[in-house]
C-alpha cells in the first residue's frame, strides 16, 4: 500500500523552495476571442480549416469581419515583433499548428473595461486556433524558441504604406521579461 506524503516528508533543502503553479483562468481583454479549430491528424499529416466566408465575404466565425487582405508572416528564432495597434483595423491570426509563437496583447483603449490589461498566449504548439484582435488592442509576437515559426493573418482593411493604420509602442512596454519563457 502506498503511503501519502505531506510537506514534512520533503527534505529541508527542497521544502522551503516548493510552490504550486497557478492553473486558474487568466484575465482576458474585452473583445479578444481565441477560438479552437478542428485539427485532423492522420497517417499522412494534418488538416485544419482556417476560415469560412459567408455569401457577403464575411468570416462566419466573426460575422462583422469582412476580410480585405490576408498576409503570411515568418518569425525567426529570437525575434520580437511588438507592439502596434490600429485605429480602424481588426486582425484575425492563425499560427501554424506545428510552429509556436508567444503572442502579447495590451488593451490601450481608455474607455475599455479592461484598459491596461495584458495577455500572453502561446499559439500553435499542436493546436489550431484563431485569435481575433479588436482595434485599439496593441499586439505583437515573439519567437523565443529555436525554430522559425509561421503565421497567416487576415485583416479587414488593406495596408496602405503611404498612410499606415499602424501605431507603434515600444516592444518592452510590458517589461523585457514579458517576452521571455517563464521558467519553473
Amino acid at each position: 500500500m502506498l503511503k501519502s506524503l505531506n510537506a514534512e516528508a520533503i527534505g529541508r533543502a527542497y521544502a522551503s523552495n516548493l510552490s504550486v503553479q497557478d492553473y486558474s483562468k487568466k484575465p482576458t481583454i474585452e473583445g479578444i476571442q481565441l477560438l479552437n479549430l478542428n485539427l485532423f491528424i492522420d497517417d499522412g499529416g494534418a488538416l485544419a480549416e482556417i476560415i469560412r466566408l459567408d455569401d457577403q465575404g464575411n468570416l462566419q466565425l466573426f460575422p462583422e469581419f469582412k476580410v480585405r487582405q490576408s498576409t503570411f508572416s515568418q518569425v525567426m528564432p529570437g525575434v520580437i515583433k511588438a507592439f502596434h495597434l490600429h485605429y480602424n483595423q481588426e486582425d484575425v491570426w492563425f499560427v501554424m499548428p506545428y510552429d509556436r509563437l508567444l503572442v502579447g496583447l495590451l488593451d490601450a483603449r481608455k474607455d475599455s473595461p479592461t484598459y491596461q490589461s495584458s495577455m500572453r498566449i502561446v499559439m500553435g504548439g499542436g493546436r489550431a486556433q484563431l485569435l481575433y484582435i479588436p482595434r485599439g488592442v496593441a499586439h505583437g509576437m515573439a519567437n523565443p524558441w529555436d525554430k522559425t515559426a509561421s503565421m497567416v493573418y487576415f485583416v479587414n482593411q488593406c495596408f496602405n504604406p503611404s498612410s499606415p493604420d499602424e501605431h507603434r509602442l515600444p516592444w518592452d512596454s510590458l517589461g523585457e521579461d514579458f517576452w521571455q519563457i517563464r521558467k519553473g
